[in-house]
């Protein structure tokens, strides 16, 4: 057998065409709503907006580190659109965990709409939120950058009177975002 640079060439853009390829396509980060905390109350006559914090367990399985924009997580019940939470611009190294304090406000004028079922689940210490976020942003390998939107639904079923989550299911979509 003789050696060749042609060979050792052609094995070397394999071999970073095989990275290349593993990389494109980034996984799916996961997310976990760890705790609720009540934060503030604000009192506007008749109302009463409330101010939480969540704390989320964030896992970026990609073998490079992510930077994303900041988003605003949409929370619902019953159907009924009830506040948001922020999600700042930021970055999560590769293969890693993260915990994110997302402040999130709820509208009192909303929550006097459903105050009827409000009351019933805190009778029945269950109560079910679901929220809805898109998340922006990319991986970069020296010159290379991969854009990317992650899609997340998350249904949650917390106690309403100790804020205890009980329950929880997450979705989330990847898309590979082209230039």
């Amino acid at each position: 057998m003789v050696w060749s640079w042609g060979s050792a060439i052609t094995g070397a853009a394999c071999a970073t065409a095989t990275l290349t390829a593993m990389w494109a396509r980034p996984k799916n980060p996961t997310f976990h709503l760890v705790s609720i905390s009540l934060s503030s109350f604000h009192l506007n006559l008749p109302l009463l907006d409330l101010e939480l914090m969540l704390t989320v367990h964030v896992t970026n399985p990609n073998p490079v580190p992510i930077k994303y924009e900041p988003a605003v997580l949409s929370i619902s019940y019953s159907g009924t659109h009830l506040g948001t939470a922020q999600l700042e611009a930021g970055s999560q190294g590769a293969n890693s965990c993260e915990i994110l304090q997302l402040s999130a406000r709820l509208d009192g004028l909303e929550m006097a709409h459903h105050a009827k079922a409000l009351l019933a689940d805190v009778a029945r210490r269950s109560m079910v939120l679901d929220s809805t976020v898109d998340i922006k942003g990319f991986a970069q390998v020296w010159w290379w950058t991969q854009r990317f939107s992650v899609h997340i639904d998350s249904h949650a079923v917390v106690d309403p009177v100790f804020l205890d989550v009980v329950e929880q299911k997450n979705q989330s979509e990847t898309q590979v975002l082209f230039a």
